[in-house]
């Protein structure tokens, strides 16, 4: 028996034996067949990532930089040019009185003042400010000068004012030395201002009214509800007023330097006039007046370029034009000359409100933005002549026009900047563009031309007075449609609203 059962067992292990064997090389054999398929693959790799040299450069994929990606993007017909190179959002920016240089403020710490000789150039000289380690700045405005600005920064024991000044011009023998742009210096510095609030807007204007002497006068606003007047050429305190209103949003001052006013939590709109002295300087600020009408909390307002009219947006979804030239010292109360809609619905058919208010230095056109959508508004209808929808990468956090035309290409014209937190400043242009001459007769003529987006003309107007009796003159405008009409139906409502024109003739152009 036992003869039988050895040989069986001996048979069984040899079976088992020789499955095992199949089974361990047909393993062996995959793995190696995948081994040979990676190292094959990984050489290929090498070999394509390391191309000739003409193949290397007829071939190679082109890196995208920011620039390349921005070109890539759409933009809107109006964007003329954008200020690149901030690390951070930019928090402000502001223009000189001559239009010429732009300020920006960055959280990155860095303040930059931009040599404007042709907003249309592709590059930009600037001179550089690196603020106080641990400074971040939140406003912008120039002081006297292009030359100085003032700064509102941000710090842990609370905010600060800056003012920064170009020293004077580099007189060296050396050529190269005197090439070089000056450094600033801080002329006067105050720590600690607005019970250590935030200061959510900062602006300057020239005190020309009255006996004002003509020097800079500055409004920081903070996030309670104070507010400040400060000299911008030494930094003297002028005056202090509170609005009371829980929270400000916003506050600024007229062209002229006269009135204060500010956009807080309620519906009504404090005003404070600034009282000059014999010798040019602020003796003291009075609360003048106050504009009722709204339903809901002032989002933003900007004075007319004239400093008489103030314009405010609301979140009840209405804009409103108020006449502020009146005799408040005799009770006389402002009064309301517009109101129009907001023409801006979320998704579910909701009223939005405009969180930035800016209007050309004409007076004729309103720029306003939410979020990142910029609305180009007739100032006289509320009308939307243009609109830019996510102008930029991210929200609107300042916007300004130039006070004066700038050099365009061959053209002088208006330019609004608006910074946001994509880190970018942009230039939009204001298309329209006059040029007045006296004819042979020194009878008042003026020809304007209104483009679209691409510089076509679209018409061309001309206004003469046909008869030299200044009592019984007349004014004959003639209009020459270069294309379609439907393309300066807006145009012509925009600018000739107010006139009433006593003889008008049409040339359609071929």
């Amino acid at each position: 028996m036992d003869g039988v059962v050895v040989p069986i067992i001996a048979l069984s292990i040899m079976l088992g034996a020789l499955i095992a064997f199949v089974v361990l090389g047909s393993y062996f054999r995959k793995r190696k067949s995948e081994i040979e398929s990676i190292s094959s693959a990984n050489t290929q790799k090498q070999t394509s990532s390391k191309p000739s040299q003409n193949s290397k450069k007829s071939h190679s994929k082109p890196h995208l930089s920011h620039s390349d990606k921005d070109g890539n993007k759409k933009h809107h017909p109006l964007d003329l040019n954008t200020l690149k190179g901030h690390g951070d959002s930019v928090t402000g920016v502001c223009f000189s009185s001559d239009s010429r240089s732009l300020a920006t403020a960055c959280g990155d710490g860095v303040v930059r003042v931009f040599k404007l000789d042709d907003a249309s150039s592709k590059s930009f000289k600037f001179l550089r400010i690196n603020l106080p380690a641990g400074a971040h700045p939140t406003a912008i405005s120039f002081a006297d000068d292009a030359s100085s600005v003032v700064v509102a920064t941000q710090v842990l024991y609370g905010s600060s004012l800056y003012m920064y000044c170009e020293e004077k011009p580099n007189t060296s023998a050396d050529p190269n030395q005197r090439t070089k742009l000056p450094l600033p210096e801080i002329k006067w510095a105050h720590h600690k201002v607005h019970d250590q609030r935030n200061i959510i807007t900062l602006v300057g204007a020239k005190a020309t009214y009255g006996s004002a002497d003509g020097s800079s006068v500055i409004v920081s606003c903070s996030e309670g509800t104070d507010i400040m007047l400060w000299h911008g050429k030494s930094g003297k305190l002028l005056g202090t007023v509170d609005t009371n209103q829980l929270k400000n949003n916003m506050a600024t001052i007229s062209p002229n330097g006269r009135f204060i006013a500010a956009a807080a939590f309620t519906a009504d709109v404090k005003v404070w006039e600034a009282v000059y002295s014999k010798d040019g300087l602020v003796k003291e600020v009075l609360k003048a007046m106050q504009l009722k009408g709204h339903k809901s909390a002032v989002t933003c307002l900007c004075f007319s370029p004239n400093s008489e009219q103030i314009i405010t947006a609301s979140k009840d979804g209405s804009v409103r034009t108020w006449n502020i030239n009146v005799r408040y010292h005799l009770d006389e109360d402002p009064k309301t000359l517009k109101v129009f809609p907001i023409p801006l619905h979320d998704a579910t058919g909701s009223v939005l409100h405009y969180e930035h208010l800016s209007v050309s230095p004409d007076g004729r056109i309103l720029a306003s933005s939410h979020g990142s959508t910029i609305h180009w508004l007739d100032a006289e209808t509320g009308k939307v002549l243009d609109t830019a929808e996510k102008a930029h990468d991210g929200d609107i956090t300042c916007m300004v026009w130039s006070p004066t035309v700038i050099p365009v290409g061959d053209k002088q014209l208006f330019v609004l900047a608006t910074s946001s937190v994509d880190k970018k400043v942009q230039h939009v242009l204001d298309t329209r563009y006059e040029l007045w001459c006296p004819n042979m007769h020194g009878l008042a003529v003026c020809a304007t031309a209104i483009e679209d987006h691409y510089h076509r003309t679209l018409l061309l107007v001309v206004h003469k007075l046909v008869t030299e009796d200044v009592d019984h003159c007349k004014l004959q405008t003639t209009f020459f449609f270069c294309v379609s009409c439907a393309h300066v139906d807006a145009g012509i409502s925009y600018m000739y609203g107010k006139h009433t024109l006593s003889e008008t003739t049409i040339y359609l152009a071929e």
